[in-house]
């Protein structure tokens, strides 16, 4: 056997070791009723056309959708703010969206006027195929506060309720995904960490904004604080 042959085997049985490994670490994840599927703000707004789309956003609802049949309980989160929200750029006179100010909480990204409550923009996508969601949590609501995270907004005290919701219904894991994937999505995995909470994020069904930087940070951040990082083949159907 020459070189070429001996380099083409071992070639061969690396490829063949590494589709073992995946193959063995693909649907390793079987949600039972004590796991919980978070879908994040899939909304109009987040997606292609919307006034604050994020890129590629709509590539994530058929996975969510696909996943989703693997969870007995999944929670849908909607951001529903207030006209003149205090993270809308249009609210300050001379600034522009993506700017950062001081609010009495800390610093807030302005964003474009977005999700505000009762407007198509603020509506679940009709892609969304997960009939057996038991509860729809809007957050944002508050005038003068903005909110990312599913559990506790951004003044950092402000509870959504979705912990002791969640605490009630005897989950104690909960899997991440949605829009975006550096500001609701991370909060949200950070805040569930907090709160005791086995958390897992979907890379693959989320997708980021990806401002200054944002994207690299949250990740960092998630798996500073434990969460784990996976994708959807790793969840068993």
């Amino acid at each position: 056997m020459n070189r070429r042959q001996i380099l083409r085997m071992l070639g061969s049985s690396a490829f063949v070791a590494a589709v073992a490994e995946r193959a063995r670490a693909a649907a390793s994840i079987k949600p039972d009723d004590a796991s919980a599927l978070l879908v994040i703000d899939v909304q109009n707004c987040f997606l292609p056309g919307g006034s604050l789309a994020v890129k590629d956003g709509e590539q994530v609802v058929p996975v969510i959708n696909r996943i989703a049949k693997a969870f007995s309980n999944v929670v849908l989160t909607q951001d529903w703010h207030t006209p003149a929200h205090v993270s809308f750029a249009s609210t300050h006179p001379g600034k522009k969206p993506f700017e950062l100010i001081d609010l009495a909480y800390g610093k807030q990204v302005l964003w474009p006027d977005h999700c505000v409550q009762g407007t198509d923009g603020a509506a679940l996508s009709k892609e969304l195929a997960i009939p057996h969601a038991e509860l729809i949590l809007r957050k944002g609501f508050h005038n003068d506060v903005d909110s990312y995270s599913a559990f506790t907004e951004a003044d950092g005290k402000t509870s959504t309720g979705l912990a002791a919701y969640l605490k009630a219904r005897g989950i104690n894991s909960v899997f991440v995904a949605g829009l975006a994937t550096d500001f609701c999505v991370a909060w949200t995995a950070l805040d569930a960490r907090k709160a005791g909470l086995e958390t897992h994020v979907i890379e693959d069904a989320c997708r980021g904004i990806d401002t200054q930087g944002s994207l690299a940070k949250a990740w960092t951040d998630m798996a500073a604080a434990g969460v784990k990082r996976i994708r959807s083949e790793d969840i068993a159907a």
